[in-house]
């Protein structure tokens, strides 16, 4: 397994913040950015070495579960029906019309959405699908529909720019809780944690900062989102970019999903996936997954450590 710093914080602590500003690099050393909570920072910092040091020196090399690697939305945090409203609230904002002859702003029903969201990863990806199904819309963006590429894609950017802005209000809120079990398994973890979600950099970021904490966010060995890989999930590519970077066998990978976009992803990749449904994935086939459960309140880190030895084993 590679360092523990190989995917490290300091590479988090350079990407830019949420509010599009981006951080100065930084030497490890250098927190002086920091200065109204430098010491706090300071001393999560050098902890959480120590506990990635721990960790990598805890895993037996012969141990089958060398990276314990986390979705977000569905599995961190619920997730669905945030990102709807965000949508929709973008699409009342820039009055978005589709058809164009509609009175009313476009508006992503409960059960269009599960639907959605569980057959296309990715926001940009979703809208461009819907728009070249039901027809390219008018807004406040483009009177009239979009007809070349670059508008098109101008309008997609502007409306997901905006979305991940209100998704990050409702975040900040102080609403959303993580879901049951997770930050236990986290803390529990002896393998690389790494975090892989195919939505935009800066409202995961968002998300776990407030869900996980700073401290746990930090600790992670990898953390990859999907504007770090060219196609999205289903697409096995960012679980693939993760075992490299952590320099981790895919067999030994061990992947959280609730969808089965982000199972097919996984098991792409060559890795074995357990999944934590949602409401809406309830109902979907995870045939190919490695345990199902409906949240990891129970679930022990040794129970999947179990899990992927005995898989490893048949193999």
């Amino acid at each position: 397994m590679a360092s523990p710093l190989s995917c490290s914080m300091l590479s988090y602590l350079s990407v830019p913040s949420p509010n599009s500003h981006a951080l100065p690099q930084l030497h490890p050393l250098n927190l002086a950015p920091f200065s109204r909570t430098s010491n706090a920072l300071r001393s999560a910092i050098y902890q959480t070495r120590a506990n990635r040091t721990d960790r990598a020196l805890s895993v037996s090399a012969s141990s089958a579960l060398q990276a314990l690697i986390f979705d977000c939305d569905g599995v961190i945090l619920e997730s669905e029906h945030l990102h709807r409203q965000a949508y929709n609230d973008a699409f009342s904002h820039f009055n978005v019309r589709c058809p164009p002859s509609s009175f009313q702003p476009l508006n992503w029903s409960s059960d269009f959405y599960d639907d959605l969201q569980n057959r296309i990863g990715g926001g940009k990806p979703k809208m461009r699908w819907f728009f070249k199904e039901h027809g390219w819309p008018c807004s406040s963006v483009f009177e009239i529909p979009p007809e070349n590429d670059i508008d098109r894609e101008k309008l997609i950017d502007t409306l997901q720019d905006w979305k991940t802005e209100r998704y990050k209000e409702i975040i900040k809120s102080g609403t959303v809780k993580p879901r049951p079990g997770v930050l236990r398994l986290m803390d529990e973890a002896k393998a690389a944690l790494a975090v892989c979600s195919a939505a935009t950099k800066s409202s995961v970021i968002l998300s776990l900062e407030n869900l996980i904490g700073m401290e746990r966010f930090q600790g992670l060995d990898c953390f990859l989102a999907g504007d770090d890989v060219k196609e999205k999930k289903p697409d096995p590519s960012i679980y693939l970019t993760a075992a490299q970077r952590l320099g981790v066998a895919e067999k030994n990978c061990l992947v959280v999903e609730d969808s089965v976009i982000g199972l097919q992803a996984a098991t792409g990749a060559g890795m074995s996936c357990v999944i934590t449904y949602t409401a809406s994935t309830v109902d979907q086939d995870f045939q190919d997954a490695t345990a199902v459960y409906p949240e990891l309140s129970n679930v022990r880190l040794i129970d999947l450590e179990k899990l992927l030895e005995n898989v490893v084993v048949a193999s």
